[in-house]
């Protein structure tokens, strides 16, 4: 007779996987719930253009990436950070490398062999997947009596624990939907609003000429910089894209948690484009300022500043046609291009969540004071951070941590 305990993994991606993988290392029978026909859809997406694992930062500055929630992360980061995930890849037979930015990948790039060697691992540990099984937590949220909506049918199952890790509300499609956040609201568990993070934004007031030359086009090699109306301040180089709408991309994720808040507080939010951000105020002056003869002065920016393409469209979008022709105006707006931004877009776009199960729900083992017996992780949990392996590695640690605090519970 078999009496290890059983604990249920509802959500199949990084944070369930690793609780999952954690658990059955531990002796407990573990079952694994999704409502997809198969696991690890989102991990999947992300690693299209190359599997970004995690980031080689020193481990304190990697921490800083977490903003007002590092406190609440780091514990379980210093117990599986980013140099156990190249440690536990490698125990999967995938060697890694860290490239030019610091952020870390799989030798080939690629998500799937990971996955599939992550699986056949889990498989032969005894864990156990149940595909197409949608968990209906508006009504049962006890462990002992767990209800999934399935193909077949309504079935039930029973478990001593469960972990819940059902990602945010971004990529529905992909199984993230946040349908999870009313029930657990109403089982007097304290949920965050979710909201976009690592999104695009609309309201740059582009021209129809604009939108329609250059949407889909990157802004290369340029820096952008914001100070919010409580004074906190981001600026960064890099690139991003037009949209026909607004702005998406690296760089602009990356100050998306500072302009989505502004805007929601103010309802809007300006940053400022540096067009040239290797050259001075004064080299851009007097650049402008050079006498030009008889080239237009289209041709006497590209000749003098290399500005053509988007950067020389976006400064016609900014200055009226007597401001280009006014130096100080035009060399000053290369170096600081206002972009108004009205309105994140929607959740479903974003790459992650921000918002969710807030820290003050859950005990120091992230199970739920509410409800005995379930534990949260993943995007679930009420915390958000850029794109550079800083998703994935806190979301597999914070699966970790809440199997570590199933394991407590069940004296396993």
């Amino acid at each position: 007779m078999n009496l290890s305990p059983t604990v249920a993994v509802i959500g199949g991606g990084p944070a369930g996987l690793m609780a999952a993988e954690v658990l059955s290392a531990s002796g407990a029978q573990v079952h694994v719930y999704d409502a997809m026909p198969s696991v690890g859809r989102k991990f999947l997406l992300a690693g299209r253009g190359g599997l970004n694992l995690t980031h080689s930062e020193p481990f304190d500055a990697f921490m800083s990436r977490f903003g007002e929630r590092r406190a609440q992360l780091e514990p379980m980061l210093a117990q599986f950070g980013p140099q156990q995930v190249r440690e536990w890849a490698a125990g999967l037979g995938i060697e890694t490398f860290v490239g030019t930015s610091g952020r870390v990948f799989p030798t080939d790039m690629k998500a799937a062999p990971l996955l599939r060697a992550w699986l056949h691992r889990l498989r032969a540990a005894g864990v156990q997947f149940h595909m197409r099984h949608r968990w209906v937590g508006d009504e049962a949220l006890d462990p002992a009596s767990l209800r999934f909506v399935t193909p077949s049918g309504e079935v039930t199952a029973s478990a001593d624990a469960v972990v819940l890790a059902l990602g945010g509300a971004s990529w529905a499609r992909l199984g993230s939907d946040g349908a999870w956040a009313p029930w657990l609201h109403a089982k007097g568990v304290d949920v965050a609003p979710l909201q976009p993070a690592n999104c695009g934004f609309d309201g740059a007031g582009w021209s129809e000429h604009f939108s329609s030359r250059f949407a889909g086009q990157p802004f290369k090699s340029v820096a952008i910089s914001f100070t919010d109306s409580h004074g906190r301040h981001f600026a960064r180089k890099g690139e991003f894209v037009a949209t026909a709408t607004g702005i998406e991309g690296s760089l602009i994720y990356a100050a998306s948690a500072l302009l989505r808040d502004e805007i929601a507080e103010k309802g809007s939010a300006t940053l400022l484009l540096d067009l040239l951000p290797d050259r001075s105020a004064e080299q851009v002056l007097a650049a402008v300022k050079h006498p030009r003869g008889a080239r237009s002065l289209s041709s006497h920016l590209k000749s003098r500043l290399g500005l053509e393409g988007i950067k020389a469209g976006v400064l016609y979008e900014a200055l009226s046609r007597e401001a280009m022709h006014d130096p100080q105006q035009l060399a000053s707006t290369i170096k600081a291009v206002p972009l108004k931004l009205g309105a994140a877009r929607p959740i479903d776009e974003a790459i992650s969540t921000a918002g969710g199960v807030r820290f003050d729900a859950l005990d120091a083992q992230l199970m739920a004071k509410a409800l005995p017996g379930v534990f949260v992780a993943g995007e679930m949990l009420d915390w958000e951070a850029p794109t550079g392996g800083y998703l994935l590695t806190a979301s597999m640690a914070s699966g970790a941590a809440a199997a570590r605090g199933a394991i407590q519970r069940l004296s396993l």
